[in-house]
C-alpha cells in the first residue's frame, strides 16, 4: 500500500483548515478540557478512579478512515462485528472520505464537525490538530486499561508522544519484532510450465519475465500495482540492507546525515532497470493509470507471472484460494527476495517494519465520552479483541485458550479452509488497532504443528520468507514537516519534483542515459526550491530519533 503518499498530501489542507477555524473546532465537544496541553477528561460517570465496563452499557462512536482508498464495511456485516455489537454493546458509525481524503478532513475541521476517531497516519496532521486542542490525551487512562501499555511496552509509547509530553496517538500493529509481507509473488502455474528456473538475481528476473512475454502474450509479466508501487520494493534489490523507506523519505543516510536520493546511485540504478523493463514490456504498461481493483483483477485471476508489492500476500491469497480450487497445480508461491549479482540474498530487505507499526487512532474532543472509546479501543488491542476480530467469535475457529492467551484452534480452522479465509478477509478493514506480537506469535504456534498443505498460505509465506525479509526503520518515523512551515512547503514541491521524474524515468527514458539525465535535473530544481533545507530538517529528526531509542535501551 502507498500509504505515504497520501499522507504527504494531505498535511497542507488539515493544516490551512485548522487555521482557518481553530476556535469553533475545539469549542466543538470539549467536554471541559480545554487546550491541548490539558489532561483528558474521565468517563461519562464523572469517577475519576472508576473504570468503564465495557458492555454494560451501549457505546456508540463515529470513524473517519482518513485515506482516499478507505470505506469501512458495514459494522455488524459480519461475523466478528456482530458478534462485537452484541455482546460488547459497541456500535461504530463510519463517516467516509467519499474518495478524496484531503477534501473531507477540511471540510470537517471548518464545520466544526469532527467524528468522534480519526484513523491516520502519524505525523504532522496529528500534531497539527493536537497543538489546536483538538484531541483527547491517553495517559490517564493507560493504567486503568493496561492492553495497549502491557503490549506495546514504554519504548514504542514515548516514541508516539507529543512535544508536550503526552500521548494522544493509539498505534496500529505495533511491534517488537520483524513483521510484514513485502516481496515478490510468482504465479505457480506458468513458473513450473517455464521450468522453474532460479530467479534469485536481477538478471534471471529479467530473462525469466522476458521468456513469460514471448510465452504467454495475455500475462503482465512483472505487476508493479498501482502507481507504480512495487519499483520501490525493488530497490532493495541493488544494494544490502537497503529498504524501500529511503525512497519514500525521499532522502538517504550517509555519514549520520540525510542526503539527495536523486543522486543515489542505488536509486538511479533501479530506475535504470525498471526504464528498461518498461520499454521493453516486462512490466505493467499502465502501472501510473490503473486502479487498485485493476490490480487485484489481474492477481487474483492469475493474469500476471511475477507481482511485487508491499503486501502481495492480500491479493496473493485470494487468487491462490480460487486458483488452486479450479486447478491444483494453479496458484501462487512466493520467492526469496531478488538481489543483484554479487550481493548477500541474507542483507536483502524488500519491506521494513516499525516498533510503532503502520498508523494511528486519534480520540477528538468531539467524543462524549473519550474514555470509553480508549477503553474499548484497548479491548480491541487485547487478546480477546484481537482473538476476535483475527479468527471470529470463539466457538467456530477457536475454542479456549492455552497458558499464553492463544486461541486453541479448532478442527474447522484446517478443514474449512474457505470458511476460514473469508471470514479473515471481512474483517480486514477493521483491524485498527492490530497488536503484532499476539496476532504472529499465535497463529505461528499453531501453523507450525500442521503439515505445509493444511498451513495458511499467507502464514506459511510469512514464516519462510517475509517475515526473515523486513528491515527495522523505526529509527525513520515522523521526519515530515508540519504542511504550513517553510520545510513542509518546500517538501511538496520536492515530492512534486520527485513524482514527475520516477514517472517521466520509468516512462518516457529511451536509454539509461536519458534517465540519469532526468535525475540530474530533479536534482538541480529540487535543490532551487529548498531541498537542502528540507534535508537538513529530516536530518535533525532522525538524529532525534535515534538518541530517544538509545536512551530506551
Amino acid at each position: 500500500m502507498k500509504r505515504w503518499n497520501k499522507g504527504l498530501l494531505a498535511s497542507t489542507s488539515v493544516a490551512i483548515a485548522i487555521a482557518t477555524v481553530v476556535t469553533g473546532c475545539s469549542d466543538s465537544g470539549d467536554n471541559g478540557n480545554n487546550g491541548g496541553n490539558d489532561t483528558a477528561p474521565s468517563s461519562s460517570t464523572g469517577d475519576v478512579s472508576g473504570v468503564y465496563e465495557l458492555g454494560k452499557e451501549p457505546l456508540e462512536f463515529s470513524f473517519y478512515g482518513h485515506y482516499d482508498w478507505y470505506t469501512m464495511p458495514e459494522w455488524g456485516g459480519d461475523l466478528a462485528t456482530k458478534w462485537i455489537q452484541e455482546n460488547k454493546k459497541v456500535n461504530v458509525v463510519p463517516v467516509s472520505s467519499g474518495g478524496n481524503a484531503k477534501n473531507k478532513m477540511s471540510t470537517m475541521i471548518v464545520s466544526g464537525e469532527l467524528p468522534d476517531v480519526i484513523w491516520m497516519e502519524r505525523g504532522a496532521d496529528v500534531e497539527k490538530l493536537r497543538a489546536e486542542g483538538m484531541l483527547v490525551a491517553f495517559d490517564d487512562y493507560l493504567d486503568k486499561y493496561p492492553n495497549l501499555k502491557e503490549w506495546a511496552g514504554e519504548s514504542t509509547l514515548d516514541m508516539l508522544r507529543s512535544p508536550d509530553g503526552k500521548l494522544y496517538q493509539f498505534p496500529n500493529w505495533y511491534t517488537t519484532q520483524p513483521n510484514g509481507n513485502a516481496g515478490y509473488l510468482v504465479n505457480k502455474k506458468i513458473y513450473e510450465e517455464l521450468g522453474s528456473p532460479s530467479l534469485e538475481t536481477t538478471d534471471e528476473l529479467y530473462d525469466y519475465l522476458a521468456k513469460v512475454k514471448s510465452t504467454y502474450p495475455d500475462v503482465v509479466p512483472l505487476e508493479v500495482g498501482q502507481s507504480a508501487s512495487g519499483v520501490d520494493i525493488m530497490v532493495s534489490a541493488f544494494a544490502e540492507n537497503r529498504p524501500y523507506l529511503f525512497n519514500q523519505m525521499i532522502a538517504v543516510p550517509q555519514d549520520n546525515k540525510l542526503v539527495s536520493l536523486f543522486t543515489d546511485p542505488v536509486y538511479r540504478e533501479l530506475l535504470q532497470y525498471s526504464s528498461r523493463l518498461y520499454r521493453e514490456k516486462l512490466m505493467t504498461q499502465d502501472a501510473f493509470t490503473q486502479k487498485r481493483e485493476q490490480v487485484e483483477q489481474k492477481v487474483v485471476t492469475g493474469k500476471v507471472a511475477v507481482y511485487v508489492a508491499s503486501s502481495p500476500t492480500e491479493f496473493g491469497a485470494i487468487g491462490h484460494s480460487q486458483l488452486s480450487e479450479q486447478d491444483p497445480k494453479a496458484g501462487y508461491i512466493m520467492v526469496w527476495p531478488v538481489h543483484k549479482d554479487g550481493l548477500d540474498r541474507n542483507k536483502i530487505f524488500p519491506g521494513d517494519y516499525k516498533q510503532l507499526g503502520w498508523n494511528v487512532s486519534v480520540i477528538t474532543k468531539s467524543a462524549k465520552n473519550p474514555e470509553a472509546i480508549f477503553a474499548f479501543l484497548d479491548w480491541f488491542t487485547g487478546p480477546e479483541g484481537q482473538r476476535t476480530i483475527m479468527w471470529g467469535p470463539e466457538g467456530i475457529y477457536w475454542e479456549g485458550t492455552d497458558g499464553d492467551g492463544a486461541p486453541l484452534f479448532t478442527d474447522a480452522f484446517t478443514s474449512d479452509i474457505k470458511g476460514r479465509d473469508e471470514l479473515m478477509n471481512s474483517t480486514v478493514n477493521f483491524q485498527w488497532n492490530g497488536n503484532t506480537v499476539y496476532v504472529d506469535n499465535s497463529k505461528m504456534k499453531f501453523e507450525s504443528t500442521l503439515p505445509p498443505e493444511k498451513q495458511n498460505w499467507e502464514t506459511r509465506w510469512q514464516s519462510e520468507i517475509t517475515w526473515k525479509t523486513q528491515y527495522n526503520t523505526t529509527e525513520y518515523v515522523n521526519l515530515d514537516p508540519a504542511g504550513d512551515s517553510e520545510e513542509g512547503i518546500i517538501a511538496q514541491s520536492v515530492f512534486e519534483i520527485y513524482e514527475q521524474a520516477r514517472a517521466k524515468a520509468i516512462t518516457s527514458a529511451k536509454s539509461d542515459e536519458e534517465v540519469l539525465a532526468i535525475l540530474d535535473k530533479a536534482e538541480q530544481d529540487a535543490m532551487k526550491v529548498g531541498y537542502e533545507k528540507l534535508l537538513q530538517y529530516k536530518t535533525e529528526k532522525w538524529q532525534e530519533n535515534v538518541s530517544k531509542l538509545e536512551s530506551t535501551k
